[in-house]
């Protein structure tokens, strides 16, 4: 079984003003971005990463450089528009003060499986479009380095969001509820039998533990051992 890092770009100009940058182009890191797209390539750094898909927009190419950079080697580092950020139509490019008072946003937030952004995209479509794409990668780099290997999936908030629902075994219509912060890291890991997800939104933390990770397909009754701690600083 591969093991996926779902990484969010870090903090745009848009974010920072309350805009809903969507596909615009030349949407890049601000100061805070590029520092939290630099720490997480330094979380990064400890585990050989044998690929790195990134969402063709500017801010997702940005924090994948940085984690490259960080890198040992030259890992895979592919775009894909599979996982690009969803086509929110006449909604992209608006303050999110004002997108809240429309109707549909009350359905983004309590029924998103039923919302088709006008003259964009559904959100249905959206999930099984990144799901799709993140599965298939993930078959292919294990297919190539085996189970051991582990991937890095530089995407945006919505994007993760739905793939992290799917791995959950969740209806579209909850994940709302999972929270995706900028340059967060996830780990999700597929099996023949289900995906485990052993992290969420996370921005701090050892990694290390992932570059022996090879587990096993049953999940531990009462929860396990978990993994071996990092060495002490200075041991």
């Amino acid at each position: 079984m591969a093991t996926v890092i779902l990484v969010r770009h870090g903090r745009t100009t848009a974010n920072a003003s309350g805009l809903l940058a969507g596909r615009t182009p030349g949407v890049s890191l601000d100061d805070t971005g590029r520092a939290q797209a630099a720490a997480a390539g330094e979380r990064l750094g400890v585990v050989p990463l044998v690929g790195v898909v990134s969402s063709p927009l500017e801010r997702c190419r940005e924090t994948a450089q940085f984690i490259l950079d960080r890198q040992q080697g030259a890992p895979h580092a592919p775009v894909d528009a599979g996982i690009t950020e969803c086509d929110y139509g006449r909604w992209q490019g608006q303050t999110l003060a004002d997108l809240a008072k429309e109707d549909l946003w009350k359905a983004v937030q309590s029924q998103p499986s039923a919302v088709t952004f006008p003259g964009g995209e559904s959100m249905a479509a959206m999930q099984a479009r990144s799901v799709a794409a993140i599965r298939r990668h993930d078959a292919a780099f294990e297919a190539e380095h085996g189970p051991g290997a582990v991937w890095a999936a530089v995407s945006h908030g919505d994007i993760i969001k739905s793939v992290l629902a799917d791995a959950l075994g969740m209806h579209l219509d909850l994940f709302q509820r999972i929270d995706v912060g900028p340059a967060s890291l996830s780990i999700v890991r597929y099996g023949p039998g289900r995906p485990t997800v052993h992290a969420t939104n996370t921005d701090a933390g050892d990694l290390s533990w992932l570059a022996a990770v090879h587990g096993q397909e049953d999940a531990p009754v009462g929860g396990g051992a978990g993994h071996a701690a990092p060495p002490a600083q200075g041991a």
